[in-house]
C-alpha cells in the first residue's frame, strides 16, 4: 500500500540516521581534539558528552522498541494470542502454501485471506472465535509467512493460491473473507475462475479493501498517483535488487522502534502493544522483495470488472481508514448487486484485528444468515 510503504521508508531512514549519528559521535569522541598544554606538550582531549550521546543512540538503535511501543499503544487488558495452530503445507499452483484449519468439519466454511506484508497469525484470535460455529481455513499468501516460494505476486497470482486452497481443502458452500490485499485476491479469484467461484462459494466478505489500484483509493491519492511511475515503482525495483540491504535496514528499524512508529498509522485508538508488536514483527519478517513485487502487481491490477460477482457480499469499511479510504468500500457496494455495507467508525485499516469483536460479530451474522433473505443484512440501495 503506497501510504504505508512511504511511511516505512521514511522511518527506516530515521533509524539509519540514528546509526550514522552513533558512528559520528563515537568517532568524534575517540578522535578528540589535539591541544598544546602550558609546558608545550601536545595532548588529546576527549569530550565525555560525545561518548554518552553515542551510547544513548546505540541503546535506542538496539532497544528502542521497548520504549516506543508503550508510548504509542495501549497496554493489553488481556493476553493476546498470535501463536500458530496445527497446519499443513499444500501444493499450490506456484509453490507450497501453508494452511490451517479449525472448527466444525460439517459447518459452513470460512476462508480467511490476509493483507499485504502480513501472514495468517494475525487471524488467530478471530479465527478461533469463528471456529466455535464454522469450519475456518486460514492461509499464508504466496511469498509470505510460511508460504515462502512463489512465482506470482500480483492479485492474479494470489488468486491462484486461493484456488489451490479451495481445491486442497475440498471447501464447498464457502464464504471467502479477505482483508485489504486479501479482499483484492477474492475479487480477482471470482474473475480468474468463474466456474469454481459459482460452484464452491456462497458469499464473500470484503474487509477494508479496494476495487482498483490502491494508489487511487488511499489518503493523498492525487499525490501518490503522480509519483507512482517516477518514484514508487523504481523504489520497489530497487528494493527487490537490494533485498539483503533493505532487509537488514528493516530489522534495524524494528529494533529501534521506528518500524513500530511507521506501522502505527494504520491502527486506530484501540491498538494494544502486543498487536502493534506482532504486526510489525510479521511485516519485518517477510522478505522485502516479496512485498515490493506484490506492490508492483497492485499498481497494475486491472481491478474488479462489473458483472463478475453476484454472490451475497458483506463489505466492512473502517470509518477512520487512511490506507484504503471508506469510499473504496462504498464504490464496491454500489457495483455489486447483492452487497451490504457496514462501516465501523472507530476502525482504521487494521480494524479486523484491533476491533475483533465487532468484525467477528458482523462476519458470523452474515455467514449464518446468508441463505435466509429474511434475516440477512439488507443490500445497499
Amino acid at each position: 500500500m503506497p501510504l504505508l510503504s512511504i511511511t516505512w521508508f521514511l522511518f527506516s531512514l530515521l533509524s539509519l540516521a540514528v546509526w550514522v549519528a552513533t558512528g559520528y559521535f563515537l568517532w568524534s569522541y575517540f578522535e578528540g581534539e589535539t591541544v598544546r598544554t602550558l609546558d608545550g606538550a601536545l595532548v588529546r582531549e576527549r569530550e565525555e558528552w560525545r561518548l554518552w550521546t553515542a551510547l544513548m543512540l546505540l541503546a535506542w538503535s538496539l532497544f528502542g522498541r521497548f520504549l516506543v511501543t508503550p508510548l504509542v499503544a495501549k497496554p493489553d487488558c488481556r493476553e493476546r494470542d498470535f501463536k500458530r495452530r496445527a497446519g499443513r503445507m499444500i501444493e499450490g499452483e506456484q509453490g507450497p502454501i501453508y494452511v490451517e484449519e479449525r472448527g466444525k468439519s460439517n459447518a459452513r466454511v470460512l476462508v480467511l485471506s490476509h493483507g499485504q506484508g502480513l501472514d495468517s497469525t494475525l487471524w488467530t484470535e478471530l479465527a478461533d472465535e469463528l471456529a466455535k460455529r464454522f469450519r475456518v481455513i486460514s492461509w499464508d499468501l504466496p511469498g509470505l509467512g510460511r508460504s515462502k516460494r512463489a512465482s506470482g505476486f500480483a492479485p492474479t497470482g494470489a488468486a491462484r493460491g486461493l484456488r489451490s486452497v479451495l481445491r486442497a481443502t475440498k471447501a464447498k458452500d464457502a464464504v471467502l473473507v479477505g482483508h485489504s490485499f486479501g479482499g483484492m485476491t477474492v475479487q480477482e479469484f471470482a474473475q480468474l475462475d468463474p466456474q469454481l467461484f459459482r460452484d464452491a462459494v456462497s458469499g464473500i466478505v470484503l474487509l477494508n479493501t479496494t476495487y482498483t489500484n490502491p494508489v487511487r483509493t488511499t489518503l493523498g491519492s492525487g499525490f501518490f498517483s503522480a509519483i507512482q511511475k517516477p518514484v514508487l515503482e523504481p523504489s520497489s525495483h530497487l528494493t527487490i535488487w537490494l533485498q539483503p540491504i533493505a532487509w537488514a535496514n528493516l530489522w534495524q528499524s524494528y529494533l529501534s522502534g521506528c518500524a513500530h512508529l511507521a506501522n502505527r498509522i494504520q491502527f486506530g485508538k484501540d491498538v494494544t502493544r502486543s498487536l502493534l508488536e506482532q504486526t510489525t514483527l510479521v511485516a519485518t519478517r517477510n522478505p522485502p522483495a516479496s512485498i515490493e513485487k506484490r506492490n508492483l502487481g497492485m499498481y497494475h491490477w486491472s481491478g474488479l470488472r462489473d458483472g463478475v460477482i453476484d454472490k451475497p457480499t458483506l463489505i466492512i469499511a473502517g470509518g477512520r481508514d487512511i490506507i484504503i479510504k471508506r469510499e473504496a468500500s462504498e464504490e464496491i457496494a454500489r457495483r455489486l448487486p447483492n452487497a451490504c455495507l457496514e462501516v465501523i467508525e472507530r476502525a482504521n485499516h487494521m480494524g479486523p484485528f484491533e476491533q475483533v469483536e465487532a468484525y467477528g460479530a458482523a462476519i458470523a451474522t452474515f455467514a449464518a444468515t446468508i441463505d435466509n433473505p429474511q434475516t440477512a443484512p439488507a443490500p445497499v440501495g
